[in-house]
């Protein structure tokens, strides 16, 4: 935002985005600190409130980010000290900035005061420090009024083709946990879109149908996105084993099978892919795709019947099962802790699985208790947001690769 004729005063409280129609627009917000590290730990957090995240590391990159956007808010880190922190101010003030300022800082630190008295000089309009160390929940309070109070639209305004074209399309991960050690057994993969307007949005409605014409592009990107990151987490010095999702239609092309194998990496780390197919999406064609997690085994991929519950008695009537992983749903695994119904059905599951050999994970779990009912029904892998939620790339390589143990802190924590 840039001054009009009106100056705000340094006293007036935070300023909520604008609105468009009915909803309102994702506010933006800039991260400005010299130090990368402290760019990315505030924008992952920023992001995860509803902001739309840009950065910049000193007061030229301040000035050009200026010309180029518009932030509701600048967060200014001092993890320079405060000549550059005063140096960015100075930039806002000069582009005539009218969006708010939320200093982040140690408290009674003189170059922190310093910059904060400069920021109110200058006519900027300064939010009170938010004091280093902080939690979540406390640059969540600092910044309230901005955050969206409707989540980003599951339908947002926009097609496969745009967001494949625009770069909008990226695979965030969740982590696997095996239960018995509680350390990583691999990752999903899972396609968000970060929209320009609406910030991260789950693309629930993006997903092309069959007939769609950039149905296979974007199965493409998928595997590829995948592929890509998992050569970076091996750089990270992490082999993941991760898994992607794909319609089964994907695989209905003469070819698809081998077209598939031609995309995955030769490195010889590479322990193999799992391909995931809903049980919704499946039951129809039972035949059809078993045969195809049966070719995907001599190419090193593996696959996953996911979000199995009721459909149980349908996969009973094959006589053959060629999926390595079966995952059952989070309408079953959650709360089975205190649901004999749910725990019998779970149970059915895993003697299902065990008798065609494949592995078992329970999805959804947010409770400690039900992540024990899981451990004693013998449940191979746990996944949900008692362990993580799913998380970009970059974050998942710092704050998962190398993680010795995912054990819950505390016996009845629960995340949300």
């Amino acid at each position: 935002m840039r001054k009009n004729s009106t100056n705000p005063s340094p006293d007036d409280s935070i300023l909520p985005p604008p609105t468009f129609g009915r909803r309102r627009v994702r506010p933006r917000v800039c991260v400005a600190d010299p130090k990368p590290h402290a760019r990315l730990f505030l924008g992952e957090m920023l992001e995860a409130s509803g902001f739309i995240v840009e950065s910049c590391g000193s007061a030229d990159e301040m000035s050009r980010t200026l010309q180029a956007t518009i932030p509701d808010l600048v967060v200014l880190g001092f993890s320079a000290g405060g000549i550059e922190a005063a140096r960015m101010l100075e930039a806002l003030a000069a582009d005539n900035f009218t969006g708010q300022v939320l200093p982040v800082g140690p408290a009674h630190a003189p170059a922190v005061s310093a910059v904060c008295d400069l920021g109110r000089q200058l006519g900027l309009a300064m939010l009170p420090l938010l004091t280093t160390p902080f939690s979540d929940p406390s640059l969540r309070a600092s910044v309230a009024p901005l955050i969206p109070a409707d989540p980003a639209p599951d339908n947002a305004p926009v097609d496969v083709g745009e967001a494949l074209t625009a770069g909008w399309l990226e695979l965030w991960y969740q982590p696997k946990i095996d239960i018995p050690t509680l350390t990583l057994a691999g990752a999903e993969a899972l396609v968000r879109m970060r929209h320009p307007a609406w910030g991260v949005v789950l693309p629930s409605r993006l997903i092309p149908a069959r007939k769609d014409p950039h149905f296979r592009a974007f199965s493409r990107f998928v595997i590829q996105r995948a592929i890509d990151d998992w050569q970076g987490f091996l750089s990270r010095g992490g082999a993941v084993h991760l898994s992607v999702n794909l319609p089964p239609d994907y695989f209905e092309a003469p070819g698809a099978v081998e077209e598939f194998s031609r995309q995955l990496p030769a490195h010889p780390a590479f322990r193999g892919f799992k391909v995931e197919f809903d049980a919704s999406e499946i039951i129809d064609r039972l035949d059809f795709v078993n045969d195809v997690a049966r070719q995907l085994r001599f190419h090193n991929v593996s696959s996953t019947i996911d979000n199995l519950g009721s459909t149980l008695p349908a996969f009973m009537a094959l006589d053959t099962l060629y999926f390595a992983e079966i995952k059952i749903a989070p309408a079953f695994t959650a709360g089975c802790a205190d649901n004999p119904l749910k725990r019998s059905a779970c149970r059915q599951i895993v003697e299902f699985a065990a008798r065609h050999g494949a592995r078992t994970v329970a999805t959804g779990l947010e409770a400690w208790p039900d992540l024990m009912a899981a451990r004693d029904l013998g449940i191979d892998q746990a996944q949900g947001f008692l362990f993580a939620k799913p998380m970009t790339a970059a974050r998942f390589a710092r704050d998962i690769l190398g993680r010795i143990s995912f054990a819950p802190q505390h016996a009845d924590q629960t995340t949300r």
